[in-house]
């Protein structure tokens, strides 16, 4: 028969227990106890920083949309950043999910961040392939489109680290074992 718990070392239970000695009746066993327990979503909280990063995301994410609004008279710009309203949305839950202990809004943070992590790698395809293959000679100084091209792609490629880095950190708080772990227990005799 197989072994259906695994002790992880991620649930410790203390209990003093007074002086075997000098022990009466009812005096061992203290009324209360100390639980530690190491949460997955608390690491996730306190190492993977997911309040400045999630509102660095959205930041980026409205500059990034706002360059795509203002120069949308470039020929293909429009279709690399205005989908990019995705890390706006991925920013903001980023943040709730730092702010409030709600599994639901973490997952959807998770899965949001996978999506973006895929659209920012093709934004960037897509903003190279302009960035060579611009045909159209423009009005305005093609030197200007370029760097503002270049701006985008940093922007994109910022993203797409972000994306990662979150991903990482939030699989740790979501992808973890519930079920079939089985705390440590340690007495501590008393003085």
């Amino acid at each position: 028969m197989m072994k259906t718990f695994a002790c992880d070392d991620s649930m410790i239970i203390t209990i003093p227990i007074g002086s075997l000695r000098d022990a009466g009746e009812r005096q061992l066993m203290p009324e209360k106890f100390q639980c530690v327990y190491k949460d997955s979503y608390k690491i996730f909280v306190i190492k993977g920083k997911p309040k400045p990063l999630g509102a660095a995301q959205a930041i980026a994410g409205v500059f990034i949309v706002a360059l795509g609004l203002i120069f949308s008279h470039l020929e293909n710009t429009r279709f690399y950043t205005l989908p990019s309203i995705l890390f706006v949305v991925c920013g903001m839950l980023s943040y709730a999910a730092g702010k409030s202990p709600n599994i639901h809004v973490t997952k959807l943070s998770f899965s949001l961040n996978i999506v973006s992590f895929f659209w920012s790698v093709a934004a960037v395809c897509l903003c190279m392939i302009d960035f060579h293959f611009s045909t159209k000679e423009s009005l305005y100084n093609p030197k200007v489109h370029k760097g503002i091209k270049g701006l985008i792609m940093t922007l994109l490629f910022f993203e797409k680290l972000i994306a990662i880095f979150l991903i990482y950190w939030l699989s740790k708080a979501v992808c973890r074992q519930h079920f079939n772990t089985l705390p440590i227990i340690l007495l501590k005799q008393g003085d």
